[in-house]
């Protein structure tokens, strides 16, 4: 019977480089780096920080073009509840919550496990949610060419419930739209549909 065995892929000369960062930052916050629970820590975080910011490697725009349909659909597609996860860029904490994405075909469409893709890849990096709106909005309307597009996030951030103003129960929400969204009818209806849920 084989032991368990963990494959990891992370860039070594990064990894050390990190670690050894954080072993100062740990030092210097008054722990002992050398006791056995923190032993390893420092190459644990190294390891984590560049799975949570993995998205600078990531190309969403090529991520959409690589699974582009022609399609004479020009009805509201809607990809909502999607997990967002990532990092506040100015406290260097999570923030975390939902995306709800939409766009009206204009002769292409896209597989739909590409639009979480794209948010992730946007997501995976140091960010401020205003941005990361923006963001998937202009991707998908750069690689698509669609009638129109609408991206809203709902998101907590630990910043906030953590420290400072330590509200735990704030949400922050942020919207962004083009094209045919812009009219209040068709952004109406968007909001109704991912506020609802459809039985």
């Amino acid at each position: 019977m084989k032991s368990y065995e963990k494959i990891e892929q992370y860039d070594t000369e990064v990894t050390e480089a990190l670690a050894s960062n954080y072993k100062t930052v740990i030092g210097t916050l008054g722990e002992d780096v050398n006791r056995e629970g923190l032993e390893k820590t420092p190459e644990r975080v190294a390891k984590a920080m560049q799975y949570l910011t993995h998205g600078y490697g990531l190309d969403p725009l090529e991520i959409l073009k690589s699974a582009m349909f022609t399609e004479d659909h020009r009805q509201m597609i809607i990809v909502k509840d999607i997990e967002v996860y990532s990092m506040c860029e100015h406290h260097m904490l999570p923030f975390f919550g939902k995306a709800h994405v939409a766009y009206i075909p204009n002769g292409k469409i896209v597989g739909l496990s590409k639009i979480p893709r794209v948010v992730d890849a946007f997501a995976r990096r140091m960010q401020v949610q205003e941005r990361l709106t923006d963001q998937i909005k202009n991707c998908i309307q750069e690689a698509l060419d669609p009638l129109g597009v609408a991206v809203v996030i709902e998101a907590q951030h630990m910043c906030m419930q953590m420290r400072g103003i330590q509200k735990q129960n704030s949400v922050t929400t942020t919207s962004s739209f083009t094209g045919a969204f812009e009219k209040n009818k068709t952004r109406k209806e968007f909001i109704n549909l991912i506020s609802n849920k459809l039985s």
